[in-house]
């Protein structure tokens, strides 16, 4: 079965340009909430100094993923910044040192187990680095004994425009990205890996290649250069052949899915001991002069990232993330945060209205899981949520596809996620219902 999907520009300008790593910021801004999950809670307070690596936020939570000061400084106030669902949390704000220490806490982890390898990729602050950020330990928190896992799969499509900075994970870290793979396969006794680059890649399909020639146990797949090719659902299928359903994990197929820059990140700490405090990201669009890969403490904000780029013009319009499922901001004070991979900046920026839907159907031809978005939204329009379920609105991965295809310029990616929240929202008013009875 041969899924839907889009073909989009091949805007990435900043392909080829090495990461360059940025000088640190007069001050960080690190957010408690930078993963899927419970945010965490500070462990340090206003007044205290910090060095950099040093946990200063944790939770006792499953599903949540330590915070580590990613410079030396002192910490000057505690503020409220979005996280990329649109929620306030709370935020350390830490005044940069001229010095910088490396603190003590630092070290290798101990690693004799799969038990010991799962507790150290969690005390890493390791998440999800293709963007959705849901915590890597509990990736790999499945019970062997009930869960058949047999291929590890390795996400190097990068769909979207503009954004390069894990094609640069290849070209620069590809031995690490190899190596964690090792690790990650070795630990969790996990027979065969397969990496998914998409074929307008050829340089890093030819690198990867390469460095894992020797392992019979590794194989790089070419993916057709296609969105939303780097969807988890769409790439196990397109790698493996195999089909989640509504309401599975990959878990269920025999699969756990990790972006390559997790893997090389992983491979850098149970080697040096240091926490996940810095990101490589593409910084790029129209008023963009000169694309550029950068390494910059997580924490920065994108005003000082905007200081060092070459603009040719002020941008109207700033994303982080890429431009189709890409989070907009609109104070340049916002900092960057694990999963933030892009900072796209543009001007001259169209904003057409709306019209009417004429019915054509791009929209359902364009989806990936087989849905009908103009249906899904009449049905969160009239706030019906017994049609939202038939329709399957939790199948939608908001890739965007559906409103980039829309020539009455539908908001229909838009409606899909309301509708997701509307439905979980009658869900637990129902559950709270029967609860009190």
């Amino acid at each position: 079965m041969k899924l839907n999907s889009i073909k989009l520009p091949r805007l990435n300008g900043a392909a080829e340009m090495q990461t360059v790593r940025l000088k640190l910021p007069e001050r960080v801004v690190i957010a408690m909430s930078q993963h899927g999950g419970v945010p965490c809670v500070p462990t340090v307070s206003v007044g205290d100094t910090v060095k950099t690596g040093q946990l200063i936020g944790d939770s006792d939570a499953v599903i949540s993923a330590p915070i580590h000061s990613s410079v030396t400084g002192k910490i000057v106030g505690v503020t409220k910044v979005l996280n990329v669902f649109g929620k306030l949390h709370e935020a350390l704000v830490i005044e940069t040192s001229p010095e910088q220490v490396l603190s003590e806490e630092v070290i290798p982890p101990f690693i004799d187990s799969r038990e010991d390898f799962i507790e150290a990729v969690k005390r890493s602050g390791s998440v999800g680095l293709g963007g959705a950020g849901f915590p890597t330990h509990v990736k790999f928190s499945y019970d062997p004994g009930t869960v058949k896992i047999d291929t590890l799969v390795v996400n190097g499509a990068e769909c979207e425009p503009y954004i390069t900075s894990d094609y640069r994970t290849f070209m620069e870290e590809g031995e690490k990205v190899a190596q964690g793979i090792r690790m990650i396969m070795k630990y969790l006794d996990i027979p065969r890996a397969v990496i998914g680059i998409e074929h307008d890649k050829p340089l890093a399909i030819k690198r990867m290649t390469e460095i894992t020639s020797s392992d019979s146990n590794i194989d790089v797949i070419t993916l057709p250069s296609r969105y939303p090719q780097g969807a988890e659902k769409v790439l196990i299928h397109n790698t493996l052949g195999r089909t989640i359903m509504e309401g599975e994990l990959p878990s269920s197929v025999g699969c756990v899915v990790l972006n390559c820059s997790t893997a090389a990140f992983i491979s850098d700490y149970l080697i040096t001991g240091m926490p996940l405090i810095s990101r490589r990201l593409t910084v790029d669009g129209n008023a963009v002069n000169k694309p550029m890969n950068v390494t910059v403490p997580i924490g920065t904000r994108a005003c000082d990232i905007m200081a060092a780029a070459d603009l040719r013009t002020q941008p109207d319009r700033a994303l982080f993330g890429g431009p189709m499922m890409g989070i907009s901001f609109y104070d340049t004070e916002m900092p960057i945060t694990k999963t933030t991979n892009a900072l796209l900046l543009f001007s001259e920026t169209v904003r057409d209205g709306d019209t009417p839907c004429i019915r054509c159907g791009r929209c359902v031809r364009a989806c990936s899981m087989g849905l009908m978005p103009t249906e899904l939204e009449h049905a969160f329009d009239k706030k019906d949520t017994e049609r939202l379920k038939k329709l399957n609105v939790n199948l939608c991965m908001n890739c965007g596809a559906c409103s980039y295809v829309c020539p009455a310029k539908r908001n229909l990616s838009e409606k899909n996620q309301l509708a997701k929240l509307l439905l979980r929202d009658s869900v637990s008013v129902k559950e709270r219902v029967l609860y009190e009875r």
